[in-house]
């Protein structure tokens, strides 16, 4: 790695100039010739028939140039998933009734804003109220309003109501092991609603022009925006061009299909015409997707010192009023349970519930905060009972480098062993950990830490499972790259720039990026599987690898010296037994030309993960391979909680990750920073809250997310499992989305050593340590 230029070092962004002077464009700076706006008509119910909509009023205002609902739509249902088991489920206009607050209803063009808003009030609907629910255990009652039926699988065996999917696993006699135990322990957690945060809202322009859709939209993936628009519209996709633009954020919330993606598109081909829609912040609060709010059951039997026997987990989740992602979810929540730590019997069920909320949408870790933060909260109340460090008792169960998991994955060079270690080291844990408790305190603060450990996949076959990636040569020497991959702002174009020029001895200003567009560059997974950096990056390393063989092959025959014998730096190949003897770049590319029948030097790569594996795994039974790279981490948290007002805040964070080898550390760092931030926010600060399916908060006034003033300080170190060598492939692990996991749970076990207060539900409120106090202190009474 130190003999390495390129890939390993902090060098600048590729896009980072194009933000800081404002030249970058986002998909609400492109503006067309007779571009037209677009609106939707929302439902103002959670739940109600539609008996008639009538848009003629509408469609009669001078300036409006279309009006569109369901019946001008061909029908063709769409879903974050769409498989034989779980087919999709939702329409992009309400059709015969609204199941939740905001659903779309209907969709208008007009020469302007204004036009448009009047537009949608001369719209008149006719609604039939039905009864709603929004609690998932409760939607789950037989008894329950039926949202839509329960899948048949799941209704034939069980009596529940309103069940999206389930998902259900294990492996061992989970009663054996629970007889086996010397103690046993049940505890039940919640966490709360949460949003996004991505400061660009959703925006989408289309312009339908010779029998060709252009789209530009607000994504985390060109190519599976492609695939939703061409299937919802019945186009080829040949005739749907999604162009690259910047974007300001994401998160996971902008994958699945929007119903305003298809309303522009839609309202387009009708007018030939642009047509904009651009979301409001309260609409993006109140009507679209946010993250999965979770119960998370655990039952967990150890041995007297420590050693973890057997595990029950139940997961249910408040899934929203379609599919949505609640599938994916709790089928994550399985392989997050598994990854980190042994359990030699496991029996996993996960439920995802329609309720009348607004549906749901993967968040950065896509469940894994709140099943981590749940499991690490019950170790270490655990370890309390047992009389065990919280060091120990993780040490004894911590997977180690070469292990086989349940489901076939191999963990290979995982280093979750030596992240607690050097975690333990570096915070003084072992030092610092019970001292608010042990002794008297004085004054009003009260100081605590704790640790959380994660583990995070690193890309999954998933839609549309591999990537491409195509290098070709320039005459003077330089390149020029054509990949799909998208930045979302984690340093994709500049990843794959340094692998670029690491593989080509060339510099990074010799390589021109051309992304994200799906009628110019290859096909890409996108950036929502954490699988960019693995996935993309070795399409890229071989397409360069392709390209830099093509250039040693022409230099052997130019120079009539065996390609073995040849080296390349700076843009030119060199002879290693007479350095004198040197060809350009440039010179190689005239002579491919002249000899070659015209090569111009392409390189080509291609990389899927698990490329033997026919399929993804199953959703349902969690049988199959999941994914060949685990990221492992150990996150120690110091907070500072104020016992006269509740008010906890983090103080200090320690990342400590195994990440394979980091690219680029700079970019690193930004993520593992981002992810304490968000952490953060989830764990003191965020709520989305409701009533009845209403959002009560739907501003960035009264939905509290973390600023420059409640950030902490954060320290990271890497454990290095593996390296990268030029012209083979390598093995590195994901670092955008595991550690927002580890580090809330650690926050939630530093709040107990301050306090004494064990906190089940997100969001650590004062009011919930206040009370935990007020209880502590009555206990406290009773006893004396």
């Amino acid at each position: 790695m130190n003999e390495l230029n390129y890939v390993g070092k902090s060098l600048r962004r590729k896009d980072g100039p194009d933000k800081v002077t404002g030249r970058a464009v986002y998909s609400e700076d492109v503006k067309l010739p007779n571009m037209l706006i677009g609106r939707i008509l929302r439902s103002p119910h959670p739940h109600a028939r539609i008996l008639g909509i009538d848009t003629s009023k509408a469609s009669a205002l001078p300036g409006v140039k279309a009006v569109i609902t369901v019946e001008d739509t061909k029908g063709i249902k769409h879903g974050f998933v769409e498989t034989p088991r779980y087919p999709p489920d939702q329409e992009v206009l309400a059709r015969g009734k609204v199941v939740h607050v905001g659903e779309e209803i209907a969709a208008v063009a007009a020469v302007d804003a204004l036009t448009a808003h009047q537009a949608l009030q001369l719209i008149e609907v006719e609604y039939e109220i039905l009864p709603a629910v929004f609690d998932p255990e409760k939607a789950m009652d037989a008894q329950a309003p039926q949202i839509h039926p329960s899948h048949p699988k799941i209704a034939e065996k069980e009596p529940y109501a309103n069940i999206g999917g389930k998902t259900e696993g294990g492996w061992g006699d989970v009663a054996q092991g629970f007889a086996e135990s010397d103690y046993v322990r049940e505890d039940r957690f919640e966490s709360q609603l949460r949003t996004h945060g991505y400061l660009e809202p959703h925006v989408t322009l289309a312009h339908w022009e010779s029998d060709k859709l252009n789209i530009w939209t607000s994504s985390m993936g060109t190519f599976i925006k492609r695939a939703k628009l061409a299937k919802v519209l019945d186009l080829p996709h040949s005739s749907v061009r999604v162009h690259k633009t910047y974007v300001g954020g994401t998160f996971g919330g902008k994958i699945d299909l929007y119903s305003h993606e298809y309303c522009a598109a839609r309202l387009s081909m009708l007018t030939g015409r642009p047509v904009r829609i651009v979301a409001s912040r309260e609409e993006i609060f109140s009507a679209y997707r946010h993250a999965q709010p979770l119960i998370v059951e655990v039952k967990t039997g150890v041995k007297k010192d420590g050693t973890i026997v057997a595990q029950q987990v139940r997961v249910i989740n408040n899934g929203g009023a379609y599919r949505g992602s609640g599938v994916v979810v709790i089928f994550l929540a399985w392989g997050f349970t598994m990854a980190p730590y042994r359990c030699p019997n496991l029996k996993y069920e996960g439920y995802s519930v329609y309720t009348n909320h607004t549906v749901r949408a993967p968040q950065r870790g896509h469940g894994c905060p709140k099943v981590r933060f749940a499991i690490e909260s019950q170790l270490d109340m655990i370890a309390e009972e047992l009389g065990i460090d919280p060091i120990t008792i993780r040490l004894r169960n911590a997977r180690h480098p070469g292990e086989d998991l349940p489901n076939g994955d191999n963990v290979h060079r995982g280093g979750l062993v030596e992240c607690i270690r050097m975690a333990a080291e570096k915070s003084d844990l072992l030092s610092k950990y019970g001292q608010a408790r042990k002794s008297p305190q004085t004054g009003r603060l009260r100081r605590g830490i704790g640790i959380g450990v994660s583990a995070y996949f690193g890309g999954s076959l998933i839609y549309p499972n591999g990537s491409g990636v195509i290098v070709k040569m320039n005459d003077d020497g330089t390149a020029v790259v054509l990949t799909g991959a998208i930045d979302v702002g984690q340093g994709a174009e500049t990843v794959i720039a340094q692998i670029v020029a690491e593989e080509l001895a060339i510099g990074m200003d010799d390589i021109k990026i051309i992304a994200s567009d799906t009628d110019i560059t290859p096909q890409d997974i996108g950036a929502w599987i954490s699988g960019m950096t693995y996935v993309t990056g070795n399409a890229a390393r071989q397409a360069a690898g392709n390209a830099r063989e093509k250039l040693l092959q022409v230099a052997s025959e130019q120079m009539k010296t065996p390609v073995e014998d040849l080296w390349i730096e700076d843009k030119a190949v060199f002879n290693r037994r007479d350095p004198q003897q040197r060809l350009s770049y440039a010179q190689l590319f005239t002579a491919s030309v002249a000899t070659h029948r015209g090569d111009t030097i392409i390189g080509e790569g291609f990389w899927r993960t698990m490329r033997d594996e026919p399929t993804h795994p199953s959703l349902a039974t969690t049988k199959g391979r999941w994914t060949e790279n685990y990221a492992f981490s150990a996150q120690v948290a110091e907070v500072e909680v104020d016992i006269e007002t509740g008010e906890a805040k983090l103080i200090k964070a320690l990342t400590v990750h195994d990440c394979g080898f980091p690219v680029n550390p700079a970019l690193v760092k930004g993520q593992v920073d981002g992810q304490v931030s968000m952490a953060l926010g989830h764990a003191f600060m965020e709520e989305v809250i409701t009533k009845n399916g209403y959002t009560l908060n739907p501003n960035w006034l009264d939905y509290r997310m973390p600023t420059i003033h409640n950030m902490a300080e954060s320290e990271d170190a890497d454990v290095i499992t593996e390296e990268y060598r030029v012209g083979q492939p390598y093995r590195t692990k994901e670092v955008g989305e595991g550690l927002i996991s580890g580090i809330l749970a650690a926050m939630a076990n530093a709040v107990y050593d301050a306090t004494g207060v064990r906190l089940h539900e997100t969001p650590f409120s004062p009011e919930r340590i206040l009370n935990g106090l007020k209880k502590l202190e009555q206990e406290k009474q009773r006893v004396s």
